[in-house]
């Protein structure tokens, strides 16, 4: 709102707010969603129909031209922002036409050992570990097909990390003496495992500690079985997923595909107006925050700073000499 005819302030509270649901913001976000509407049928006709015929040297530009004609009427945007969120994507797009243009559709029902660099007996040598999808990523499927079981493992993690969290808080409720004792290694940032079981066996403690160490102690027996169980349902899930992508049927390639293709590429142009109101916001609310305090409330704290260190300028002693110093500052800060 205008003060005057110099001045305006911000009339909202909520920034955020404000600007979402202004009309002319709201206009903005719905006139770029209609450009883009139907750019997902498209791509789909442009990619998924046509793959073995893309000419994928080419392909680039043509997407582009398409994504700079429905920007044409949007303004803010800048295109070169849209262009290299498609030049991210297509990068993995032409990789993966490549390998189906020359291999054929069946190359992205392969799967190909995961090698990598180990030092054994001092020396660098390649080993497997694992498979990895020749053109479908294993996290992919496992999103699209294993969610259950990847949920599963989500929630086994979290309690091992809710466990591991409690050792530090059991650390930091011990007594100061106790965290002398072996049970607590030298930086005192960690329970010794094996002296917390000592310790709890010979019940030389205060029964406040012995109930610490017996929780922590059970809670380490937890942790055990709980890294344990992960480890052998995250490499079932592994090889389930290397048979689960060798056995797919070409609909579920073609739905992973676009998952893999379509979809980012999607997103990313649909949060490019979020981003730029999101950027508004950011600077609006940095505005407030700057001119939040006027200049005569920082006159005022200024003063009633000087105020008060002048007042405890009276508690100082000295000399005779250093006296007068502090008397001559004490008129500089406006004291009496």
């Amino acid at each position: 709102e205008k003060t005057n005819d110099a001045y305006f302030a911000l009339k909202a509270d909520d920034i955020k707010r404000a600007v979402r649901e202004n009309d002319d913001v709201a206009a903005f976000i719905s006139h770029y969603i209609s450009a883009f509407a139907g750019f997902d049928n498209y791509l789909n006709q442009e990619l998924m129909q046509a793959m073995n015929g893309v000419n994928i040297s080419k392909e680039e530009a043509i997407l582009s031209e398409n994504i700079f004609a429905r920007l044409k009427d949007i303004p803010l945007v800048d295109v070169y922002e849209a262009y290299q969120i498609l030049d991210n994507d297509w990068n993995k797009i032409a990789v993966d036409l490549e390998i189906i243009q020359t291999e054929g559709f069946a190359a992205t029902k392969q799967v190909d050992p995961n090698m990598i660099i180990k030092k054994k007996d001092g020396k660098d040598q390649e080993v497997q570990d694992g498979w990895v999808g020749h053109v479908i990523p294993f996290g992919l499927a496992q999103n699209k097909h294993l969610s259950e079981d990847l949920d599963r493992i989500k929630k086994d993690e979290d309690k091992l990390a809710e466990i591991i969290s409690g050792y530090e808080e059991a650390l930091e409720s011990l007594p100061e003496e106790e965290k002398e004792k072996d049970f607590v290694n030298e930086d005192k940032t960690a329970f010794v495992w094996a002296e917390v079981k000592k310790a709890i066996k010979a019940k030389d403690v205060e029964p406040d500690v012995l109930t610490i160490l017996k929780n922590v102690s059970t809670g380490n027996d937890e942790e055990k079985k709980l890294k344990k169980q992960i480890k052998d349902e995250s490499d079932r899930i592994h090889l389930d997923t290397k048979k689960m992508i060798e056995s797919l049927t070409d609909d579920q390639v073609m739905e992973l595909l676009k998952d893999k293709w379509i979809v980012p590429l999607v997103v990313g142009l649909q949060n490019l107006p979020n981003r730029i109101v999101n950027d508004l916001v950011s600077r609006l609310e940095k505005l407030a925050i700057k001119y939040k305090t006027t200049l005569s409330e920082v006159e005022d704290q200024i003063n009633q700073t000087e105020k008060g260190l002048a007042s405890m300028i009276d508690m100082l002693t000295g000399d005779e000499f250093d006296l007068q110093g502090l008397a001559e500052f004490k008129k500089m800060l406006g004291g009496n």
